[in-house]
């Protein structure tokens, strides 16, 4: 007997994007270790008082509070060197820590379409089950003809017909769904 329905799978292998992320993490070098590291040291709310600190000294020296050294250094601590050193720093952090996000979002849409089409895959072999029960319906139904009486057939007709009707429900909510799917 040959096969009602023939699968076509969807090439589509899982990965662990953390082993992957680690992966392309080590393969950056000490640069990128040291970008990740700085990233997750200045995103911490620790080092915003420390800047709201140095941003108060400043002000305190414009003011003529403190002397005109502490006034000059906290200007170039935080014009000079947090803003022009730790904005290359923190952007290639930023970057590699976002990249994390990228692999995630790829697995997430492959899976997704992976499972969409083997719905699809399960939607299409049912139907030819039930074009298959449809025929063997129908001939057992010829057969019951010659051998059954009147009120055995109109039973069998109407079960036949609930069945159609049923079929044809089935088939309008699938096809209203497939408008409504993803594009892959």
């Amino acid at each position: 007997m040959s096969k009602l329905y023939e699968h076509e799978p969807h090439v589509h292998t899982p990965h662990n994007v953390n082993a992957v992320h680690q992966q392309e993490h080590a393969q950056g070098g000490v640069n990128v270790r040291i970008a990740v590291f700085i990233t997750k040291i200045v995103s911490r709310m620790e080092t915003a008082y420390v800047f709201t600190v140095l941003a108060f000294v400043g002000l305190l020296g414009l003011l003529g509070w403190l002397n005109p050294f502490t006034f000059l250094l906290a200007t170039w601590i935080s014009q000079q060197f947090l803003q022009l050193v730790f904005l290359p720093i923190l952007s290639v952090g930023q970057a590699v820590l976002g990249r994390k996000q990228e692999l995630l979002a790829e697995e997430q849409y492959q899976t997704t379409m992976k499972t969409y089409h083997d719905t699809e895959q399960l939607i299409r072999h049912l139907e030819a089950q039930d074009e298959e029960l449809l025929k063997q319906t129908a001939l057992l139904v010829k057969l019951a003809e010659g051998h059954a009486d009147a009120d055995t057939l109109v039973e069998m007709h109407t079960k036949l017909d609930a069945l159609h009707e049923r079929m044809r429900n089935h088939r309008i909510v699938k096809k209203a769904s497939t408008v409504n799917a993803p594009a892959a």
